[in-house]
């Protein structure tokens, strides 16, 4: 069975992804690396609803360095970014720079994130920063696959239903929270 390292954002969106790639013989080494979450409540409950369903399969969840400092600093300047904007974009490319060192790292050739399974994020902006992060990896190459076509949306909100998942209700980053609350959007 090959082996993908697979950038998991959230257990709704993972699993029906997670199952996808087992179905058509890829196994994926999680890694949740989502340093934009906050506060840090948030994170630790998205982190550890990704681990408990990875565990419930047998697989292998590994996390990142949750440093929410260090993402502030690299996303200055974008705070007012609208939704899908630049803010999102230097978002993606951080996360998966990240995935992309730890296939290098152990030794897998390519990986794949969860982000592409959210109706809120931009394919494009997702292809875009996983295909520029591979290439800062001689080697590595970036799986790209929409996931929510094939029936996997419904199968996401199936599993969702069926682990009773925690789900949230915003990308996970202050400014994305922030934008919901000032529109009148409880979370």
């Amino acid at each position: 069975m090959q082996t993908l390292a697979l950038h998991t954002c959230c257990a709704p969106c993972s699993a029906a992804v997670i199952e996808w790639l087992m179905a058509n013989g890829i196994r994926p080494l999680l890694f949740y690396y989502n340093p934009n979450i906050f506060p840090e409540q948030e994170y630790q409950i998205r982190r550890q609803e990704c681990s408990r369903y990875a565990h419930s399969l047998g697989l292998e969840a590994v996390d990142g360095d949750a440093s929410h400092d260090l993402w502030l600093e690299r996303i200055t300047g974008l705070e007012d970014e609208p939704e899908r904007g630049l803010r999102c974009l230097e978002c993606f490319k951080i996360r998966l720079l990240a995935t992309a060192n730890f296939a290098a790292e152990r030794g897998i050739k390519s990986f794949a994130t969860t982000l592409a399974a959210s109706r809120q994020k931009s394919l494009e902006q997702i292809a875009e920063a996983g295909h520029w992060a591979a290439a800062q990896y001689p080697g590595i190459s970036f799986y790209e696959k929409n996931w929510r076509k094939g029936g996997l949306s419904e199968r996401r909100r199936e599993l969702l239903r069926d682990n009773d998942f925690y789900n949230q209700q915003y990308c996970g980053c202050e400014f994305s929270l922030r934008r919901r609350t000032d529109s009148g959007n409880k979370v």
